[in-house]
């Protein structure tokens, strides 16, 4: 099979599936999503309120300037996006960076990389889940938190495996809460600065940008925290194969959902900043909740509370875990895994990967329960961040080498575009503590060493890829 470029793809049918059956692989999942469906899956995953997980610690990383280093995120990121935007557009296929990089660099690669970021994917939701459970424990501590762990984890199981068309209906549930509560948030935050005269008492470029504090050292906390802040953006492009039309939705809401986000990250904690300048006093776990009781009342605080614990326990992990389960699938499908031929079957009912489904809740309760919260943050980060450097590779490797697209245009968009990308994590990556790099090669050898022993020796290849 040759390469097959986006012209040609839409010649056939995405509706139909023809899409998928010219890379080799049958049309088994229900396709039932729109470009709208897709940005608010990236929305709920990357979680428009997402700084009540780190306002705190951020804040005090970044001498208060938290919407300055969202700022910086959202440059560092796009252009990891737009190298997802572009092989979405080649390869509109479930497996995101794993078939990306299988079938634009190396099929033998694409599989260390898919080993990388499943440990990502399968253990974010177990520290979702567990950072929810934290929450609703500590304003109601008689509900133990493995019993709030599991029900969550039953929650999300049986949404995922009851098809791709409920969990869009969530989504789209779970995104309204969260930005009603948030609207709720800013408006009694700017009362709060602006009317009542409290906090800064209005405008200040405090929390935006201090000349005396930016350094070297600076940058690369503020970057690092940034980039680790937007994880989440790419699992869009795991849904390929349940979207009407792949080749021009999925990119698009890529890198549109990264944007959006990045802009509510930006407002709200911005007025945070505003509405408690003293950074350092702040609660490192409840910052955000804290400031939203000083804002608005017991009430709002609660309220906060509860729609942070289900929009992370609920919404967010449902949509890892929704992504993880499609890689599982795509992986074993290409009988890449051990019990292949379990973990890739399509339930007939549902059109959805169920078996991988239910092994990944099953993980997701065991690691929630028995694995500390920091050895879960460094599997997931050296995951995610190595995988994305492979990508922006494969976009050079795949577009500006082996295609020769190396005009001006393509010299822009396949050379110098993936090297910033790629430099951006490097810069990051390096910049990780020894236990993470241990953990993280750990990992890989791991892979490495299934790989060699599921292609025997790295010799074979699965049958949809022998001619590429």
């Amino acid at each position: 099979m040759g390469s097959i470029s986006s012209a040609e793809l839409n010649k056939g049918s995405t509706e139909t599936g023809h899409d998928t059956e010219k890379f080799g692989y049958k049309q088994e999942l229900h396709r039932g999503l729109t470009l709208k469906d897709l940005i608010i899956y990236g929305l709920i995953t990357m979680l428009p309120i997402a700084p009540i997980e780190v306002y705190g610690l951020v804040a005090s990383s970044s001498f208060g300037m938290v919407p300055f280093v969202y700022m910086i995120g959202i440059v560092a990121m796009v252009f990891t996006a737009l190298s997802y935007n572009t092989m979405s557009r080649e390869f509109p296929i479930s497996g995101s960076v794993y078939s990306y990089v299988q079938r634009g660099l190396n099929p033998h690669v694409g599989f260390v990389t898919g080993w990388l970021i499943m440990i990502d994917y399968i253990m974010c939701p177990a520290l979702l889940t567990g950072f929810a459970a934290l929450w609703l424990n500590r304003i109601i501590p008689s509900i133990p938190i493995y019993l709030i762990i599991l029900i969550f984890t039953i929650i999300n199981t049986f949404i995922i495996a009851r098809g791709i068309t409920l969990t869009a209906i969530a989504n789209r549930i779970f995104l309204a809460m969260e930005l009603i509560i948030l609207a709720l948030f800013i408006f009694f935050a700017v009362k709060y600065v602006f009317i009542d005269g409290h906090g800064a008492g209005g405008f200040s470029l405090e929390p935006l940008f201090q000349a005396d504090k930016m350094d070297l050292g600076f940058l690369a906390t503020a970057t690092s925290i940034a980039v680790l802040g937007f994880l989440g953006f790419d699992v869009i492009s795991t849904l390929s194969e349940e979207v009407k039309n792949p080749v021009k939705t999925v990119g698009r809401a890529t890198v549109s959902s990264l944007l959006i986000i990045g802009l509510l990250f930006v407002v709200q904690t911005y007025v945070a900043a505003l509405a408690h300048p003293q950074y350092e006093n702040l609660d490192p776990d409840m910052a955000m909740f804290d400031i939203a009781r000083e804002v608005g009342g017991d009430w709002l605080y609660y309220t906060f509370i509860i729609v942070g614990v289900l929009a992370v326990g609920v919404a967010n992990a449902l949509a890892i875990q929704s992504a993880i389960s499609r890689i599982i699938y795509s992986m074993s499908r290409d009988k890449l895994l051990p019990f292949s031929g379990v973990l890739g079957k399509i339930h007939p009912q549902y059109k959805t990967p169920f078996n991988a489904t239910i092994f990944v809740g099953i993980v997701t309760l065991v690691v929630a329960v028995t694995v500390s919260i920091e050895a879960i943050v460094q599997l997931l980060n050296f995951g995610a961040l190595t995988s994305f450097m492979l990508l922006n590779i494969t976009v050079f490797a795949y577009f500006f080498i082996k295609k020769r697209q190396r005009d001006f245009k393509g010299f822009l968009k396949y050379a110098v575009l993936p090297a910033i990308g790629f430099s951006i994590i490097v810069f990051v990556w390096s910049g990780f503590d020894a236990r993470t790099f241990m953990v993280g090669f750990v990992w890989m050898a791991i892979g490495i060493i299934m790989g060699a022993v599921k292609s025997k020796g790295y010799k074979e290849v699965p049958p949809t890829l022998r001619d590429v």
